[in-house]
């Protein structure tokens, strides 16, 4: 009995070195906080990479080449340099090259001879023509002689006849003969006359293996060369051109002009010409056609515009912007160097460290630039990206480098 008694006194008695159990509060306030601090993070770090992670659609503009006659100009358009007069020479007759003249860049004349075909089948086969010529041309002379022979027999036979010393059977023969021989004359005249048709045709196939220049230019494409087969289409062995000539004389600007600002553009007007591979550079240029046809899928229609002046390193194909101006340039003007100008509200962060945040296989890419002088809303760029960059249109402060991006309307 006393034994147990002693075990329930033990068991009531209270253990002081066990760990204090924590109390009810502690074990809500530390999770919480826990859970606070981790989401405090999450969201730091979400808004930090949300750039990076999400396209953000943003309005965007470009770098521009202002001239100094920009107050003048009603249209600007882009378009390409075009030759009016061209010539794709090729070869009547297929054959094989046997001598090139010219080479790309070279000026040629109308008639100049540009290439030479292989000739020496078609010289023989006029040879064995002329040849044929010949000899038909002694038969109808061999007929001839024997025509005359038989009719002085005739005569002699038709003396006797009259006479009554000889019977009429052998004069009529001897006239029956002499038709005979009549028509083979003919007919050596007429086979003469047909081999000689045939040299005449084998002499223009002769001339047809000499290739000329059809018209005056210049060689704008890297002619055939020596042992290439010409003369065929494009399905066949060979091909089509030996060589493609271009009339510089004839170099206009086709400029394709939006149809809804067609009435701005008058046939005669001053414009003003920047070609892309001179941006530093102006040229006069005077409206001179207007296309008789509305292009409906760009609704757009296409005007002519004549370079004035030297045109020295314009180039077919090349391309150009063309500004319709409301009055001529002036020499100052023409001789004054296009500026680089962008938007005013463009450039990020004016008052410190300006850029523009341009475009590059859809992401955004920070490139410090240096202003020039503002006007109106346009700032000039001193240093920076090159003209035609594409950039962000009024930049939000939460755009950030490498940040992918689509385009707006």
């Amino acid at each position: 009995m006393a034994d147990d008694l002693s075990n329930d006194l033990a068991s009531l008695r209270i253990d002081r070195s066990a760990p204090t159990p924590p109390s009810a509060a502690r074990r809500v306030v530390v999770p919480a906080v826990v859970v606070i601090v981790l989401a405090a993070g999450s969201f730091a770090g979400y808004k930090r990479l949300e750039p990076m992670l999400h396209k953000q659609e943003v309005k965007t503009t470009e770098v521009l080449l202002v001239s100094p006659s920009q107050a003048e100009v009603t249209v600007t358009s882009t378009g390409y340099v075009v030759a009016q007069s061209t010539s794709k020479i090729g070869a009547k007759v297929p054959g094989r090259l046997a001598k090139v003249n010219v080479k790309e860049g070279d000026t040629v004349k109308a008639g100049d001879v540009i290439a030479v075909i292989e000739d020496a089948d078609q010289k023989s086969a006029i040879a064995a023509a002329q040849s044929r010529v010949a000899v038909a041309r002694a038969r109808a002379e061999t007929a001839r002689a024997n025509v005359a022979e038989v009719a002085m027999q005739a005569a002699r036979e038709k003396k006797l006849v009259e006479s009554g010393a000889q019977g009429r059977a052998s004069l009529e023969n001897l006239e029956a003969r002499q038709k005979a021989l009549a028509e083979q004359v003919k007919a050596a005249d007429a086979e003469a006359a047909a081999s000689q048709a045939e040299v005449a045709q084998l002499s223009v196939g002769l001339k047809d293996r000499v290739i000329v220049a059809p018209i005056s230019g210049t060689v704008v494409s890297k002619p055939a060369s020596v042992g290439e087969l010409v003369g065929l289409t494009s399905g066949g062995v060979g091909i089509g051109a030996v060589a493609e000539v271009a009339d510089f004389a004839s170099l206009l600007v086709e400029t394709d002009v939006p149809e809804a600002r067609l009435g701005l553009v008058k046939i005669g007007a001053s414009c003003e010409i920047v070609f892309d591979a001179y941006p530093q550079k102006r040229y006069r240029g005077t409206a001179v056609e207007l296309g008789k046809k509305i292009n409906r899928a760009k609704a757009t229609a296409v005007v002519k515009v004549k370079i004035e002046g030297d045109s020295d390193g314009v180039l077919p194909d090349m391309s150009a912007r063309v500004s319709f101006l409301s009055k001529a340039i002036s020499d100052a003007a023409l001789k004054e160097s296009p500026r680089r100008m962008v938007a005013l509200d463009a450039v990020a962060d004016r008052e410190g460290a300006p850029h523009l945040w341009t475009i590059e296989d859809g992401k955004l890419h920070k490139s410090p630039v240096k202003l020039g002088p503002v006007s109106g809303a346009q700032v000039e760029i001193v240093d920076g990206p090159p003209t035609g960059t594409r950039i962000v249109a009024k930049p939000a402060p939460t755009l950030a480098e490498g940040q992918r991006i689509k385009e707006g309307e």
